[in-house]
């Protein structure tokens, strides 16, 4: 019987922890998610262990630098209406983000393993925490005036109930699309390529010449797919995060 290409998100409880009716199983979902947290410390601690870094980096330094401007040109293009220092308290959060959705799907595109980003309730954990910490920063720094953010300037009274409605429904349905793109793009991409590779195998396991001769151009479009899927796979991680600061500015700055 053939495998499926769902299998491959399958949670697989590894280490079960029941508290009565609880349950509260270690998967190898969790075990993925501990292990790309232990390789963010542990390249950020070979990176800052000399007091901050080599005078000349060298490749790893390079590439956490180079990370970290990006991140930090995100912020400082896509987050206005703030003081530097107040604007900066807001990176280290924006910076761990993308680092680790960045590395959960990066770590997915290996053979054999797990990709945390490609199940919703991952997804939609982290899109809806960071976005009530948002609304939370909004109220925060405009008080009830941020409640303007769901009538437009010049809206005519008949029409402001059914307007403020559609733009709490509008606002509430950001966290829920910014988890659904993540997931989705990630779930598709690795269904395609299990399949394909799947078939692939499949004409490359009967010994014919025709078989064998099809099945090199599938193995070049699985390659293909590949990396495409590894693009997909960093681009995700900046949408999310360029979604976030955008999210942020509009929560900061009322229009």
């Amino acid at each position: 019987m053939p495998f499926s290409p769902l299998e491959q998100f399958s949670i697989i409880p590894l280490i079960p922890m029941n508290l009565g009716n609880l349950y509260f199983d270690f998967t190898n979902s969790s075990s993925n998610m501990v292990l790309t947290s232990c390789v963010l410390l542990l390249v950020f601690h070979f990176v800052t262990s000399n007091g901050g870094g080599n005078l000349v980096p060298n490749a790893w330094q390079s590439l956490v630098e180079l990370i970290y401007d990006f991140v930090l040109n995100l912020v400082n293009e896509h987050v206005g209406g703030l003081s530097s220092s107040v604007k900066h308290s807001f990176f280290p959060c924006i910076l761990v983000t993308f680092l680790f959705l960045l590395l959960c799907n990066i770590m997915g595109m290996i053979p054999y393993s797990f990709t945390v980003t490609s199940h919703f309730i991952i997804t939609l954990g982290l899109s809806f925490s960071l976005f009530i910490g948002i609304t939370c920063v909004g109220f925060h720094i405009n008080g009830l005036n941020y409640f303007s953010l769901l009538l437009p300037a010049g809206v005519p009274l008949p029409l402001a109930p059914v307007l403020v409605l559609l733009e709490l429904i509008s606002y509430c349905f950001r966290a829920l699309s910014l988890g659904i793109r993540l997931f989705a793009n990630m779930m598709a991409g690795h269904s395609l390529v299990k399949i394909l590779s799947g078939f692939a195998w499949t004409m490359l396991c009967h010994n014919k010449l025709v078989y064998f001769i099809g099945d090199l151009g599938l193995i070049s479009i699985v390659m293909a797919l590949t990396g495409l899927e590894l693009c997909v796979a960093i681009l995700q991680a900046y949408v999310f995060t360029i979604l976030i600061c955008i999210y942020l500015n509009d929560a900061i700055n009322l229009h």
